[in-house]
């Protein structure tokens, strides 16, 4: 057992919001410059800067789980973190088919696909910046059915968050834990496990709030484990 550093919620240039320097090799030399052992690439509705990261990082000691940042059809962000490749690329391919719009570069911001050395592939045409018309519950269902890890994102933040949309983490949703944008946000109500990351959009961002784990290994299965407290792995707070 060890102290893990992970930061669980990281945009990369795909997403329109993030800064084009949010690319895969560039990320990964970040993260490990800032001491993280894990991170979680989530884009906005979005994973196909999962592959490039991952391979950017197979030369470095660094773990690269594979997520999204989903949007619900009440604009919650809800985290989706999955263990295999085969399960992410079927949980994106279902919210694509329920992602209306196309996206306008000039106004909403360009969407690229990199490959692990920076280079742009393609430009995303779908609106990932935008809802989905999958509800919250629907959301939480499709990360579970495919063996993910469902976390609600930011909900300190007055925006995109569950508590902002609907002033309430509902009884049953059945998330697996919460999201801060600060450990100074607690303590909050509930009873849910709690971690913190940085939501960078911008390189500066990376690694900035994080979450310490105690665990085996840095892993999606371990970080689950350390969720419930099982078999003595645990969240140990972060920066």
């Amino acid at each position: 057992m060890r102290v893990f550093h992970a930061d669980l919620h990281i945009h990369t240039c795909l997403s329109p919001c993030a800064e084009r320097e949010m690319s895969p090799s560039n990320i990964v030399r970040l993260a490990k410059e800032r001491g993280l052992d894990v991170i979680a690439i989530c884009d906005h509705n979005s994973a196909e800067n999962v592959p490039a990261t991952r391979r950017a990082a197979e030369k470095v000691e660094l773990t690269v789980i594979g997520g999204m940042e989903i949007t619900t059809q009440e604009e919650v962000h809800m985290l989706g973190l999955f263990a295999d490749d085969s399960s992410l690329t079927a949980v994106q391919n279902l919210i694509y088919s329920h992602l209306p719009g196309e996206n306008e570069p000039e106004i909403f911001g360009e969407q690229l696909v990199m490959d692990d050395e920076d280079r742009v592939i393609n430009r995303h045409r779908r609106l990932l910046i935008g809802a989905t018309d999958l509800t919250l519950d629907e959301v939480v269902q499709t990360i579970h059915n495919f063996g993910g890890i469902a976390i609600a994102s930011h909900v300190d933040r007055p925006s995109f968050s569950v508590t902002s949309q609907l002033g309430f983490i509902p009884d049953g949703l059945g998330l697996d834990g919460i999201e801060v944008s600060s450990w100074s946000a607690l303590p909050l109500p509930g009873d849910l496990p709690v971690i913190c990351s940085s939501d960078a959009h911008r390189s500066g961002e990376i690694g900035t709030r994080c979450t310490r784990f105690l665990m085996k290994a840095p892993t999606l299965p371990e970080i689950g484990m350390a969720l419930k407290r099982i078999n003595d792995r645990r969240i140990l707070t972060g920066q």
